[in-house]
């Protein structure tokens, strides 16, 4: 998996590209956290639950399925998040999809269960270009962070900040 804060890169460059009138301080939040928020399924580990498990890491919580209820939550709590219902559900479903597809694109692990419940087949990227992050952070801290971090750099970081500033460009065009 790519470290969790570079998870947050596809909300953040998309929220702040669309800027404050497209993507409120709240949505965007929520966005982080849904992007996130797959990888608390690592707790499973502690728990006993096997890794291969539709229920362990990479399984369920990375699906579009679970994108999808993420979503809905976000469509019900639209007031709070200074939004439209539409827009709560786009952005939240973009941000937490976004994490399973991400983590597609590793070099390790078992696959991603994009399509559970309907399948549990797990999925890769035909190209994987992001080294796969260990678990904890005293394995990541075990030497393997600097090529992680490079990765994520080249493979997220640099094409969301290109994702911002196309977005950033279209939003200054069409207020002239």
């Amino acid at each position: 998996m790519p470290t969790v804060v570079t998870h947050a890169a596809v909300p953040l460059a998309i929220g702040l590209g669309l800027g404050k009138k497209a993507v409120s301080r709240q949505l965007l939040i929520a966005g982080i956290a849904a992007s996130m928020l797959p990888d608390l399924d690592t707790l499973g580990f502690k728990l006993g639950i096997p890794y291969g498990s539709q229920f362990g890491h990479r399984g369920f919580t990375h699906s579009l399925f679970f994108a999808g209820v993420m979503a809905i939550v976000a469509a019900g709590m639209y007031r709070a998040l200074r939004t439209t219902a539409i827009k709560a559900f786009a952005f939240v479903f973009l941000s937490a999809a976004s994490h399973g597809l991400l983590d597609t694109c590793t070099t390790g692990g078992r696959g991603v269960a994009l399509l559970w419940p309907f399948s549990l087949h797990r999925f890769f990227a035909p190209i994987r270009f992001i080294r796969v992050s260990p678990i904890g952070i005293a394995r990541f801290l075990s030497g393997r962070a600097n090529a992680v971090l490079l990765s994520e750099l080249l493979g997220v970081w640099i094409p969301m900040a290109l994702l911002f500033f196309a977005l950033l460009a279209l939003r200054k065009n069409a207020t002239r």
